[in-house]
């Protein structure tokens, strides 16, 4: 089992990225949860979200405590709270910042095995999207950096439950932005 542990701000689309991925797992025949943690979300206020994706039935219902991987939509947050708690030995930290992996180690002054990763998930979306929503650029990366689901997979969940709600541009910008973050995350 994988299991991923999202941080962000309201807003920025933490529920939405950990449950698509989650429900993008059902078309791989994989078991998965995809869940928030509520309390008194707001605009910008942080948040964090849950993702389990399993080969087998998932029997287990409440937070990540020992996350494989951690997926920071607000770079911010890297000095207002401890992103690597409870990380697994060569764990993997993904972070939206147009800084290198080595400048945020630093940053965060992280030692051991953890691996991290980089990707400027803000910027893109504005190129693509022109709105400053980093999640589908982050689920990109994600994919990439984790490799537990094919791209194919979520840009063709992407395009089902987006198309029944957004126009054909605000699809195909998210696609793009889903691309261009898995080409151009950066890792140690």
């Amino acid at each position: 089992m994988v299991e991923i542990r999202w941080h962000g701000r309201g807003g920025q689309g933490v529920k939405t990225a950990a449950t698509m991925l989650a429900e993008a797992a059902l078309n791989e025949g994989k078991f998965s949860q995809g869940f928030p943690e509520y309390g008194p979300e707001r605009m910008g206020a942080p948040v964090r979200g849950y993702t389990r994706l399993s080969d087998s039935v998932i029997n287990i219902h409440c937070a990540i405590y020992n996350p494989q991987v951690v997926v920071v939509l607000d770079p911010t947050l890297l000095g207002s709270e401890n992103i690597a708690e409870g990380l697994v030995e060569n764990g993997k930290i993904l972070v939206n910042t147009p800084l290198s992996p080595a400048e945020v180690r630093r940053q965060i002054q992280l030692n051991g095995t953890a691996k991290i990763y980089t990707v400027n998930a803000t910027q893109i979306a504005l190129d693509e999207l022109k709105r400053e929503i980093p999640n589908m650029p982050m689920l990109g990366a994600l994919v990439r950096i984790a490799e537990v689901l094919k791209l194919e997979t979520i840009e063709e969940d992407l395009k089902k439950k987006f198309g029944k709600k957004f126009r054909a541009e605000v699809v195909e910008g998210n696609l793009r932005a889903v691309r261009r973050a898995y080409n151009e995350v950066k890792g140690e």
